[in-house]
């Protein structure tokens, strides 16, 4: 049961009604339960779905790839069902099974430095930083990092509330979360 129920079509003001249809015109996206929590505050949702941008930023880095599969590991790091549970359907709909991951050396890393992120509060092993300074730049470390750090909030706003998984996510839950 979530702690703040999300807004709905008969309580919606009409500068969160204004927000929520720039977001879905501007991004292609849905309003989910998470984000029609948000949408209690124009401010926090606003900043909060600034994510896209820098997930477009983690995409043009990585690839489209690796971006999906770094959310999903900082996802499962901070151990959030909701959001790792949206990962999880992208990798399975872009045709790979989430346990049974391909990836390179370089591929591992970053899903590794997401995870370290969010599951040590941004303690990152200095082996494993100086791996990934090697293979980015200073810019692009930050656009990770600050990705990171986005995706974490939503982690904990999701975990926080308990926020209620989309009913259209449910066929993508893992067994450990049902």
């Amino acid at each position: 049961m979530p702690r703040i129920l999300p807004l709905t079509d008969s309580n919606i003001s009409d500068e969160t009604k204004s927000a929520f249809e720039r977001h879905v015109r501007e991004h292609q996206s849905r309003i989910t339960n998470m984000k029609a929590t948000m949408g209690r505050s124009v401010l926090a949702f606003e900043i909060y779905m600034r994510w896209y941008d820098l997930y477009e930023n983690v995409k043009s880095i990585a690839g489209h790839r690796l971006a999906y599969l770094y959310a999903h590991a900082i996802s499962s790091g901070s151990n959030c069902p909701l959001c790792t549970t949206y990962f999880r359907k992208v990798i399975i709909e872009n045709g790979e099974k989430p346990e049974e991951l391909l990836l390179t050396e370089d591929e591992q890393d970053l899903i590794d430095f997401g995870s370290e992120m969010s599951i040590y509060t941004g303690e990152v092993d200095e082996e494993l930083y100086q791996r990934i300074v090697r293979k980015y730049s200073e810019q692009e470390i930050i656009v990770l990092v600050a990705f990171a750090g986005q995706m974490i909030a939503t982690n904990v706003f999701s975990n926080t509330l308990q926020v209620e998984i989309d009913d259209y996510l449910a066929p993508y839950t893992s067994l450990t979360n049902q």
